[in-house]
């Protein structure tokens, strides 16, 4: 049986031990938990010295007692997120608050600053540690460096009563996003996640208010998210320039993406702007230029053609300005360029197809901007996308090729878990991959697999992960408007030759 005046006591402990909360706060905070549990009144308990990276396993048992008292309507993950994020925001300081600490961090330094933030983030429960600790991640060696892969397990599934429910609720444009400032401290609803626990920290980029948060579902360190003030759709311009490398001016130890803007090519949330940061190196920051240039007028700025099967210019100087200035001629000229050997056209029918995906960093004491080309035309054979995962590869992975996945990190569904385990043991000869449905759409991969290794003692769980890192290889090279062949590379030169005209 639940003690749950223990439990309270377990949980105000790990947050004295924490930080999140001060000795005074201690009855304060208990009486805020009781009131959410309907308890009239406190017994003390003795409770063991803990050391817990994470507070959930109190939670779930504040939760099952909970259920057991009515208090809970549903014991689903949805309903349970309510409550659990609701108790949390007993610990959490006011914005202004957490907002007067960064600012005084930030004044030691701006990692210090980040880094108390993104540790406050995951010790009040907003950044779910129990949940991404179980997605799967390994490394694969490429002739692009070496590729990462995370299979997502840190989503939880709606459930069904969830789903049904949600579709009985009356409509809502608060807030309008995911994204937007109002959820800073929302309670949620049964179709938007509760939010009590979350806090942002405002922004200058140039003269506009931004905002920035980390991102619940963590892929790398301190996975950020800096949004705009306003809710206003994604789109790149000279601005967005600007705003990537004020950014870095103010966080050098970051680096500072946005997905494109154009279907296809872009991100997920296309209506709200906003871009993706963090502390953190990827494949494609480490890939070498294999070409350098002079661009007309530029001569004082670095640029080169990067290794990398995206297309992607590089261009570097310590100037910030003069790197705004030349990205947005670049993406003005690729606005308009078409290239018929390669499949680039411009625009359909007055659809636009050209656009650009930007990483900003501040590197070996030089802005640098990565401006990676992108083009969402379809085709008959390719209604998905022309640079685009093609079809062959859709068993592993069909959807939009956004910031992270260009550079150089895939972010996969957790349907593989199940599905490489079970090719496993059919590659084993344990069992037959005819009778399993789910493991159609791997037939010409297994039968490639099993060919290339069946006189092989191999460990294939290895075989696997690497397999699964070549396709993904393939995926990136499919998504690169100009190969990394010869006809590619003088299709990208002849592209190159026009900035300096």
């Amino acid at each position: 049986m639940i003690n749950i005046y223990e439990e309270i006591q377990r949980l105000i402990q790990y947050g004295l031990d924490k930080g999140l909360i001060c000795r005074e706060d201690k009855i304060y905070v208990r009486n805020r938990i009781l009131e959410i549990l309907k308890l009239d009144e406190f017994e003390e308990a003795e409770v063991p010295q803990e050391s817990l990276a994470h507070p959930q396993q109190i939670l779930d048992r504040i939760l099952d007692f909970a259920y057991d008292k009515g208090i809970l309507e549903e014991n689903t993950v949805t309903y349970r997120d309510l409550l659990d994020t609701k108790i949390m925001d007993c610990f959490m300081p006011r914005p202004s608050e957490l907002r007067r600490g960064f600012e005084a961090d930030y004044g030691i330094s701006p990692q210090r600053a980040t880094e108390n933030y993104y540790n406050l983030s995951m010790a009040s429960n907003y950044i779910r540690t129990e949940r991404t600790s179980k997605n799967v991640s390994w490394k694969t060696q490429t002739d692009f460096g070496e590729l990462e892969i995370t299979i997502n397990l840190s989503k939880p599934e709606k459930d069904p009563k969830a789903i049904a429910a949600a579709k009985n609720m009356p409509s809502t444009s608060y807030p309008k996003c995911l994204l937007c400032k109002e959820n800073e401290g929302y309670a949620g609803r049964i179709n938007h996640p509760a939010r009590q626990n979350h806090r942002i920290i405002p922004v200058k980029l140039g003269e506009e208010d931004w905002f920035l948060q980390f991102s619940p579902y963590v892929y790398y360190h301190e996975h950020a998210i800096i949004f705009k003030d306003q809710h206003e759709p994604m789109k790149i311009t000279k601005d967005t320039f600007a705003r990537l490398l004020a950014f870095v001016d103010e966080f050098p130890h970051y680096f500072i993406g946005s997905n494109a803007d154009l279907p296809i090519v872009g991100g997920s949330i296309l209506s709200h702007d906003h871009f993706q940061g963090g502390n953190y190196s990827f494949a494609m920051e480490r890939a070498p230029m294999i070409k350098t240039m002079e661009i007309k007028d530029f001569e004082d700025v670095e640029v080169g053609m990067v290794k990398w099967p995206l297309s992607v210019i590089r261009i570097r100087s310590n100037q910030r300005e003069r790197l705004v200035t030349l990205a947005a001629m670049i993406l003005e000229k690729w606005k308009v360029y078409s290239d018929d050997r390669v499949e680039i056209l411009c625009c359909t029918k007055g659809e636009p197809h050209n656009t650009i995906t930007p990483i900003a960093r501040y590197k070996d004491q030089k802005f640098e901007l990565d401006l990676v080309l992108r083009n969402n035309r379809t085709s008959e054979e390719h209604p998905m996308g022309i640079f685009h995962p093609h079809k062959d590869v859709h068993h592993i992975k069909k959807e939009n090729i956004g910031l992270i996945e260009v550079m150089g990190l895939a972010v996969l569904p957790d349907r593989l878990i199940h599905e490489l385990d079970l090719l496993k043991d059919c590659l084993l000869g344990l069992k037959d991959i005819d009778g399993y449905e789910e493991l159609e759409k791997h037939k010409d991969w297994f039968k490639c697999m099993k060919q290339q290794y069946q006189d092989m003692t191999v460990d294939y769980d290895e075989i696997l992960r690497s397999e699964v890192g070549k396709i993904f290889e393939r995926i990136l090279i499919d998504a690169g408007v100009f190969k990394q062949n010869q006809k590619g590379l003088e299709a990208f030169e002849d592209f190159m030759k026009t900035l300096s005209r």
